[in-house]
């Protein structure tokens, strides 16, 4: 019996030492896998699973995200699997991209809801992105615009009558005529101009009759007389030929002749033969063509490319393989309210009067504003509060940059700041380059914050 209690104690003795070793053994690989698991996180069999399974997004809305396919609870689209950060497409980098490590840090300018992306070559063949360069070129607008042909206000003239009477003879008789500066032009019977010039012929009696009494006071009264006769004649409308005719003959002449005023045509005849006139009737109108106006009219947004001195060319559908040149000689001060249109004033030379008033011309107006820095227009994402481009940064990677722009041709947008010469940006496919970087500056608005993992190569 006693040897059966020695035999039993001992068995327990080495049960207990082998719970010892057992329990020490697995303390030490529990505190092995802590010390590794705080380099490398913990690998649980759930999260390893967890990290695997694959989350699913809705295009429209980033926000919404699920782990598992569904439809967005906002619009209805389906969902799609969310790229993982290293599988080769693209992504989102504040720091410096990939290769540009030895380029010095990138240029950390933020525009708000938009996110640097990287999009790998093949990616962008896909969806077509192209750069260009960002350059100073010649910038020279060319406006088009429609015209009107009028004849020059400063060569234009309005025959009128002083005197109230009736007409005589009509010299030109019809509208179109063309006349010399001094041509007769109608003879009118006026009953105030007889008078006048039997005051006229009275005074210059007196005057005469006066030197030879030799009084002093009788010579200045008849000077007098005869220099207010003769003022009334010119201020009807009679030449100094017609003056000293009058003194010639000492005889009245019943009808009073009218000349031309200028060279040009008679654009307008008011008057027939025998038809009572006032001073208020318009006889007829004069025009000198040989110089016309070209009255045309352009936007206000082209008003900073057009300006006085200015070349002009003009072109006419009726006479085809032929242009005329002229300058800008005003740009109307007032806008017109209907069409949000100035007029501008272009004056050019008609010997040939191949430009008639009242023809309608195709205006050309080149506004050469020298070397400017530019972009494509294509380039230019414009959302009226501000205007952004994507500059290329190497290695793929496009970053977001907020310009301010001036003036711009049709197919380029002048560059005031933000981008400096010699940058590439995106010049075609630059929609797809924003779609992606609003998705990541959307995925990166609503990832959880925290700590962020270090940044390996």
């Amino acid at each position: 019996m006693p040897s059966l209690a020695r035999r039993r104690a001992a068995w327990m003795g080495l049960g207990v030492l082998l719970g010892a070793a057992l329990v020490l053994a697995g303390l030490r690989l529990l505190g092995r896998g802590s010390e590794e698991g705080a380099d490398r996180g913990p690998a649980t069999p759930a999260r390893a699973s967890a990290a695997a399974k694959p989350l699913y997004h809705c295009p429209m809305h980033p926000a919404m995200v699920s782990d598992q396919p569904a439809d967005c609870p906002i619009c209805g689209m389906r969902m799609v699997p969310r790229e993982p950060a290293g599988a080769g497409e693209s992504t989102s980098s504040p720091e410096v991209p990939h290769g540009r490590e030895s380029a010095g840090p990138v240029d950390a300018r933020r525009v708000e809801g938009l996110a640097g992306v990287r999009i790998p070559l093949r990616k962008q063949q896909l969806i077509g992105v192209r750069t260009e360069e960002v350059k100073a070129i010649p910038f020279v607008r060319r406006i088009r615009t429609v015209g009107r042909v009028t004849a020059d206000e400063s060569h234009l003239h309005h025959v009128h009558s002083k005197a109230e009477g009736w007409i005589e003879v009509m010299h030109v008789n019809a509208q179109g005529v063309k006349v010399r500066k001094g041509q007769p032009l109608l003879a009118i019977y006026s009953p105030e101009l007889v008078a006048t010039q039997e005051e006229y012929l009275l005074a210059r009696r007196a005057r005469q009759a006066s030197d030879v009494t030799s009084l002093p006071e009788m010579n200045r009264t008849g000077d007098g007389l005869l220099s207010s006769a003769r003022r009334r004649l010119t201020h009807f409308g009679l030449s100094a030929a017609q003056v000293e005719e009058l003194e010639r003959t000492g005889v009245p002449s019943r009808t009073v002749t009218l000349y031309a005023p200028l060279s040009g045509y008679v654009t307008a005849r008011n008057v027939t033969q025998g038809e009572k006139i006032g001073p208020d009737t318009a006889l007829l109108d004069i025009a000198d063509l040989s110089r016309v106006w070209v009255i045309a009219s352009i936007y206000e947004y082209e008003l900073p490319f057009v300006r006085s001195g200015q070349v002009a060319t003009v072109t006419l559908s009726y006479v085809p393989g032929r242009s005329f040149q002229g300058r800008v000689s005003l740009v109307y001060p007032v806008l017109e309210e209907g069409t949000r249109t100035v007029q501008v004033r272009v004056e050019f030379d008609n010997p040939d009067l191949l430009l008639k008033p009242e023809m309608y011309a195709d205006v050309a107006i080149e506004s050469d504003l020298g070397l400017r820095l530019a972009v494509p227009e294509s380039a230019v994402l414009s959302s009226g509060a501000r205007d952004v481009v994507f500059v290329e940064q190497g290695d793929g990677f496009f970053e977001p940059r907020e310009v301010s722009i001036g003036a711009r041709l049709p197919d380029i947008v002048e560059i005031l700041d933000g981008v400096s010469e010699g940058d590439r940006v995106v010049a075609s496919g630059t929609f797809f380059v924003d779609s992606e970087s609003k998705l990541k500056a959307a995925l990166e608005a609503t990832a959880p914050s925290g700590p962020k993992p270090e940044h390996r190569h």
